[in-house]
């Protein structure tokens, strides 16, 4: 019995503190990087949409919750206050995970211009929808002219999810159009 607090009681004591003071200290890092962080993103964010859209000075985001079938691949819509057109980000199911995409398309209805904000394709091929010139054709293609658009060989998967990312920005465009 002498045995008992040396042997069992006083490690547990011992773990629960560390355990305690890593908590601790976690919280305290989390509070002081999230903001860091939040910034960050939205920095990346409003970069991408004035790269996808230039002739837009600023953007005002769209109430997605106000409008009715918005296809579930529309995360947010960002309209130009200039009347330059939207910029619509798209999450897709890619071959290696979720895609992340930009697009913006013009007051005309045409594509601006698309990037991908993240993405977890395989390398050398999925990975080729993030780049030119691949992600350039799109640009000046409608929702009409979009099945000109050719696959990468060997990343049919990503390719078609892309594709059906942006597809899904047209049908997300027309709505928010007969909305204003």
């Amino acid at each position: 019995m002498k045995n008992t607090f040396k042997d069992i009681i006083k490690p547990i004591l011992v773990l629960t503190c560390i355990c305690l003071v890593v908590t601790g200290l976690l919280a305290y890092v989390n509070t002081v990087t999230a903001p860091i962080i939040e910034k960050a993103e939205l920095d990346k964010s409003q970069q991408a949409m004035s790269e996808v859209l230039p002739e837009a000075d600023s953007f005002t985001a769209v109430d997605i919750n106000k409008l009715s079938d918005i296809p579930e691949e529309v995360s947010e819509i960002h309209k130009a206050d200039n009347g330059a057109g939207y910029v619509f980000i798209l999450i897709t199911k890619g071959y290696g995970g979720d895609m992340k995409i930009a697009c913006g398309i013009n007051s005309d209805g045409t594509v601006e211009a698309c990037t991908t904000l993240s993405h977890s394709e395989t390398s050398g091929l999925g990975s080729k929808t993030a780049e030119d010139p691949y992600k350039s054709q799109y640009t000046g293609k409608s929702a009409d002219t979009l099945n000109e658009v050719e696959a990468i060989t060997g990343a049919t998967i990503s390719s078609n999810a892309y594709m059906s990312a942006i597809e899904n920005g047209f049908k997300a465009y027309e709505i928010v159009k007969e909305a204003e």
